[in-house]
């Protein structure tokens, strides 16, 4: 075996490609059949090193230097391998310029889009290559169409969650938090993490086929960057729309910071659930509800008020009920007494409470609700604040103080048994806001922050929706991004983060060197010189002594990607590629950031640039797997595109579970998901087919569920086009010349119209589908075209031309072979660019890429005739029920029988222009006899399409008598089928399905009635 292993790699290293074993199990088999064909004396070494190919990757092994253009002169492996197509073409792409826009007229069309800058730590997930694939396909088709195309890569320094990845390998490697090493060393750690990992998910994107333009990379903590994050600052500041306030924000105790929407998971917990969070040692209970009775002052009677969060109760202002309660209309202005700390609180009135829900009366506690903070603020109740930064209690009685929150909740429950105020424990559900990065419960507190007033730009938001300045695709997010604009909380946006790395949030406190204030006196600057200046002048303090001290805080990572659009240009610098390419042309991106990231690319890029950074926002749905759940590390369900291009065992799949961040428990949960959903792992499907599949599905939808064996079957049709293509260049010899105009050929035969009629039609549809952002309708129209109709049927009418045809009808064969091959290619190539490009320079002798190639125009390819498609429709309509009869009913062999059809005259001369896709179809002598004429004996009749009658010969079948008793079972079972549909009728629903039933039975008693006459 190891001599002919060696021989097969020979022959092909000879060829510049090397084969590497797949499979081992599989190997096996097939390596002791290989012995035991050796062993034979009879043996074919050609065959045997063919079967022993089909179970190899090829992969290409040539001298080529990186950046050179592909040894193309080797022979193209048997079948289709990414790993021999997907190398060497990128890094000669990129080498040769053709992802850099080159200089047009100032007035030429541009397309300019920026891709959505992805976490520098992380590694592609199957949303980033969603993103990557759309936003390439269009960059190449307008590319393709000669348009100054600008495509620019960047990634997001992500504040928190690299600050949480460096950290956890801080603790992992020398059991220290950052706060050991301080702010300075600390940042010079996540430095150097971003040195060593930022490079991975360009790898990806480049491995993916991206066509980026590189020359314009960003970081959004690099120089140019931070510039334009502190001028933004500074001038929004001067305008009074970044202010300091004390509010409610989402908080996590365990990154001690704020944090924002889309950083909260929202978890449903049906009842009693027990959960892990991180600071216990034991698991939580949540998802129950506990009442306990307020005391009233100078009174017998008590409020009953229930909450989720029992150890809030120690920071309650007030009891509110509603103002039409009538069992409470006599306890209005009254007070209770606090069961823990005898504080009086009032009870107020409020529309906002529910009269019907629970016992009508409600806690307030607004510094730990949001709907208690509103609340507050209409009846100008304090706020006490009773949980700290780290998530323990404070401003509270002695028993409680610094005691864990959740600790603190069982305590609290012993407290009011003691004093008899403990109603009950119920199950309750309820959404329990998570964490994302740390898996910490979401702590509503009241901080002093940084905020932006939104108010007056989320105005002009929407009026740009409603004058069409800005469109959003699809059209119904219209809705969603007025509710969103409109609503009271998007009015106001948080941007301090009290973690380390990010952008410092150039603000300075001043502080006096020898008296003390109460008021907190800010100061804005672009450095702490220009801040000393504005604080003498602000608070007019030539003679006083006092210093700065910047805020400790960092901004909000999305404050810096609003940004985007514009600071990748160079502003606040007026540069040429400013001028030249703001605003962008589209943003394309998922729906789930619609609001932290489009809306305020929106508002502020109107309100720096007093002009909209893009007047197009194309939003992608979010991915789910194949069942329809969420992607989650935890359920073993998320896939990495890498994985899906090169192909991952159940085993490796697993690793990467273990090397991931989760707990034991849940480690176990995800391989499980892992094995359910993929227990023979993930197959290889190289980039082309993953970007394919991707684009293939309609993305408008709000959720696109991902199946794996969906893109396997795009694997499958590239593999379709490698063979397809092999044929149709194995019968272009080195004679051939094409022809520059397809219309100077006679092309008389209906077959040949009919395919450039598939062609014309697919060419249109492609553009047409391109313009409307409908790629998935464009994949379709690329895949019936060569599978369905290409592959399916005109190849096999070629084979017969090719075979016996006259040399005028092959040479025309040949040039729509080459002319259908060459358009198919350039179409698909901004989806397929690896495989496009290694038979395109096969195809065309060329010095450019296929990149480059013009896109086929619609106007070149005016041959679309809609009564061909009518015809080629009958005509396959008749071969499906033709081969339903022969192969699924009498089972017939090729060589057992042959076909009479049975239809009018004008139909018998149409159908007759099909003889040869009849043949190569069916592999039987077809005959065409107009309606009413004599058929003979032994034929078997079955109504076709329009009044057609296909009469089949089965005078020669096998053992008629088991073919009745197999009929009669048949007829049986429908029968049945119809007796019980009858029964069970409810309407004339079920009509259409006893139509057929009755039809079936109709013919399966004909069959009979001739079989017993033979």
């Amino acid at each position: 075996m190891a001599a002919s292993w060696s021989k097969l790699n020979e022959i092909y290293r000879k060829l510049g490609v090397k084969l590497l074993k797949k499979n081992s199990t599989r190997n096996a088999l097939v390596i002791r059949n290989i012995e035991r064909y050796y062993s034979s004396s009879s043996i074919d070494e050609a065959k045997t090193q063919n079967k022993l190919k089909r179970y190899t990757t090829v992969v290409y092994e040539s001298d080529t230097v990186p950046g050179e253009k592909k040894d193309i002169r080797c022979e193209l492996p048997a079948t289709y391998s990414p790993q021999f197509v997907e190398t060497v073409w990128y890094d000669w792409w990129v080498k040769q310029g053709y992802f850099s826009p080159k200089k047009k007229d100032e007035e030429s069309e541009k397309f300019v889009i920026c891709l959505p800058p992805p976490n520098v730590t992380g590694t592609l997930h199957l949303g980033h290559a969603l993103t990557c694939s759309i936003q390439d396909a269009l960059c190449r088709w307008h590319r393709m169409h000669g348009r100054e195309t600008v495509w620019i890569p960047g990634s997001d320094h992500a504040g928190i969650a690299t600050q949480v990845v460096v950290e956890k390998q801080l603790w992992k490697d020398e059991q220290k938090r950052r706060q050991d090493l301080g702010r300075e060393e600390f940042l010079k750690r996540v430095w150097l993490w971003k040195d060593s990992k930022g490079g991975v998910i360009y790898d990806q994107m480049k491995r993916l086929g991206s066509s980026l333009d590189w020359s314009k990379e960003y970081f959004t903590m690099d120089q140019k960057m931070s510039k334009a994050v502190i001028e933004a600052f500074i001038r929004l500041y001067d305008e009074g729309l970044i202010y300091r306030n004390n509010k409610l924000v989402h908080w996590s105790c365990i990154l001690r910071s704020t944090i924002s929407d889309i950083e909260v998971e929202n978890v449903s917990v049906e009842g009693p659930t027990k959960l892990n969070v991180p600071g216990y040692d034991r698991p939580q209970t949540f998802g129950e509800i506990i009442s306990f009775d307020y005391p009233v002052l100078n009174s017998d009677e008590r409020i009953t008020v229930s909450t989720t969060r029992l150890e809030t109760m120690l920071g309650d202002v007030a009891v509110c009920v509603h103002p039409d309660d009538t069992r409470y209309k006599h306890l209005h202005n009254s007070y209770v007494i606090h069961p823990i700390d005898g504080r009086h609180l009032p009870v107020i009135c409020d529309t906002s409470v529910d009269i019907s829900f629970g016992t009508g009366a409600v806690k307030i506690t607004p510094a730990h609700d949001h709907i208690d903070y509103s609340i507050g603020v209409r009846h100008n109740l304090p706020s006490i604040n009773v949980i700290n930064d780290v998530g323990e209690m404070e401003n509270v009685s002695a028993m409680f103080n610094g005691m864990k929150r959740f600790d603190a909740r069982r305590e609290v429950i012993k407290v009011l048994k003691e004093k008899g105020l403990f109603v009950k424990k119920e199950p309750h559900s309820m959404v329990l806001p998570i964490c994302s990065r740390s898996k910490d419960v979401i702590e509503p507190r009241m901080k002093s922050q940084w905020f932006v007033d939104c108010d007056q730009m989320a105005q002009h938001a929407c009026e740009v929706i409603e004058n069409g300045s800005l469109k959003l695709i699809p059209e119904f997010y219209n809705k969603v991004w007025f509710e969103f604009m409109k609503d009271e909380r998007s009015r106001e946006w948080c941007i301090s983060r009290q973690t380390w790395w990010g952008h410092r949030i150039p603000v300075y406190k001043v502080i006096f060197t020898d008296k003390e204030t109460d008021k907190e006196l800010w100061v804005c600057g672009r450095t702490e010189q220009e801040a000393y200046s504005k604080a003498r002048i602000q608070y007019n303090l030539e003679n006083v002594d006092f210093t700065l001290q910047q805020d400790n805080d960092v901004l909000d990572t999305w404050f810096s990607s609003a940004l985007v659009p514009f600071s990748i240009h160079g502003w606040p610098e007026q540069t040429e590629d400013l001028r030249k390419y703001y605003p962008i042309s589209l943003m394309e991106t998922g729906n789930d950031i619609l609001f932290f990231w489009v809306a305020r690319m929106v508002m502020l890029g109107n309100c720096l640039m007093d002009k909209l950074p893009f007047n197009k926002v194309f939003l992608h749905g979010l991915l789910r797997d194949a069942h329809g759940r969420k992607m989650s590390k935890s359920l073993g369900n998320v896939i990495d595109p890498m994985d899906v291009i090169h192909g991952a065992e159940l085993k490796d799949l697993h690793r990467q579970v273990e090397e991931g961040n989760l707990d034991p428990r849940e480690i176990e949960k995800a391989k499980q998901g892992q094995k359910q959903d993929f227990p023979n792992g993930i197959p290889e499907c190289g980039a082309d087919a993953l970007r394919f599949a991707l684009c293939s599905y309609n993305f408008k939808d709000p959720e696109v569920n991902i199946n794996i064996l969906h893109i396997q079957n795009y694997r499958h049709f590239c593999n379709k086009i490698w063979n397809a293509y092999k044929f149709i260049t194995s019968n272009l010899d080195e004679n051939f010349i094409p022809v520059e105009n397809i219309n100077s050929l006679d092309i008389n035969q209906s077959t040949d119209k009919w395919i450039l009629s598939c062609l014309s039609k697919m060419v249109t549809s492609c553009d047409k589908y391109f313009e409307n952002y409908e790629l998935h309708n464009v994949t379709r129209a690329l895949f019936q075209f060569w599978r369905n109709e290409l592959c399916d049927i005109y190849l096999g009418y070629c084979k017969q031309i090719l075979g016996s045809g006259s040399k005028e009808e092959t040479e025309i064969v040949r040039q729509i072979l080459y002319h259908s091959t060459d358009t198919f290619l350039r179409s698909v190539s901004p989806f397929m660019p690896y495989l496009s490009e290694e038979l395109y320079q096969r195809l065309v002798t060329c010095e450019h890429s296929i990149c480059v190639q013009e896109y086929p125009n619609k106007q070149k390819y005016a041959w679309y005739n809609e009564s061909l498609h009518d015809e080629m429709n009958q005509v396959t309509d008749i071969c499906t029920v033709i081969l339903a009869m022969k192969n699924s009913d009498f089972k017939l062999k090729k060589e057992q029988t042959d076909v009479i059809i049975e239809a009018s005259s004008e139909t018998c001369d149409v159908l007759r222009r099909y003889e040869a896709v009849f043949q190569s179809k069916l592999f039987i002598q077809t005959y065409f006899v107009t309606e009413g004429s004599p058929i003979p004996a032994g034929y078997i009749c079955r109504e076709g399409t329009q009044g057609v009658r296909v009469h089949l010969n089965i005078s020669n079948v096998d053992d008629p008598d088991k073919l009745i008793n197999n009929f009669n079972t048949k007829i049986t079972k429908l029968e049945q089928k119809l007796n019980n549909l009858i029964k069970g009728s409810k309407g004339t629903s079920d009509v259409g399905k006893r139509d057929v039933l009755q039809r079936d039975i109709g013919v399966y008693k004909k069959y009979v009635h001739l079989l017993e006459k033979l």
